[in-house]
């Protein structure tokens, strides 16, 4: 039996899924959370997690980029990647930034249930289909260099990273983090030496490459 905290911002899909894992895999418990936030608090607070399964598109996620965070932070914890896009590139790189299965929202009680133990049995898995188109080809050197400077993030440096990437100005970020505006700057400052950029653009362009949207217009948007 395992312990899993599902992690997705809606809940009907949550309960669905939650439904589909009980009909054919044994937990003995399932937490659920419905942001990155409270994503990172369940973790902490249940150390003893088997799996956790992860929606790209949750609030505070930004796509890759909390995926690199939580495998540095539990590099032991098998994460599984729950999404509605069925893209290669999007599989691909979710595997090289260390996820240890992906999982099409579209797949059934059964293939869920296949992919979970075969997780805790220590393998990757991918639907059956696209086995060989994803692993045939790894990803983009550049992403995984990327990949491991954002790891250097530490969890208070990602949360700016990732209201930057929404074009938050410092004040906005300052008082949703509860920190001085001079704290935010300080961040800033590391973000830039560790992603090896000298503005807020680059920045945003950098974490563009590990996001699954485009956000560098709705930022530039909120800066003018």
């Amino acid at each position: 039996m395992a312990k899993l905290i599902v992690a997705d911002d809606h809940p009907l899909f949550r309960n669905a899924l939650i439904n589909a894992i009980s009909s054919t895999f044994v937990t003995k418990a399932t937490i659920e959370t419905d942001s990155f936030d409270s994503t990172c608090t369940a973790l902490e607070q249940h150390p003893d997690t088997d799996l956790l399964l992860l929606d790209l598109h949750m609030p505070g996620n930004c796509g890759f980029l909390g995926l690199i965070q939580l495998r540095k932070n539990y590099p032991s914890l098998p994460i599984v990647v729950i999404s509605a896009s069925e893209e290669l590139d999007v599989i691909r790189r979710v595997i090289a930034f260390g996820a240890s299965a992906y999982i099409p929202k579209s797949a059934n009680p059964v293939d869920i249930s296949t992919a979970l133990n075969a997780v805790l049995a220590g393998e990757l898995w991918v639907p059956a289909n696209l086995h060989k188109a994803v692993f045939q080809q790894q990803s983009a050197g550049e992403d995984l260099d990327l990949a491991a400077k954002v790891a250097q993030l530490t969890q208070q440096q990602y949360k700016v990273l990732y209201y930057l990437t929404e074009g938050w100005l410092n004040k906005q970020i300052a008082y949703d983090l509860h920190i001085s505006e001079a704290t935010v700057k300080a961040h800033i400052t590391a973000i830039f030496r560790k992603l090896g950029c000298t503005n807020r653009t680059q920045v945003v362009i950098q974490a563009q490459r590990l996001t699954l949207e485009p956000p560098v217009d709705r930022a530039m948007a909120k800066q003018h």
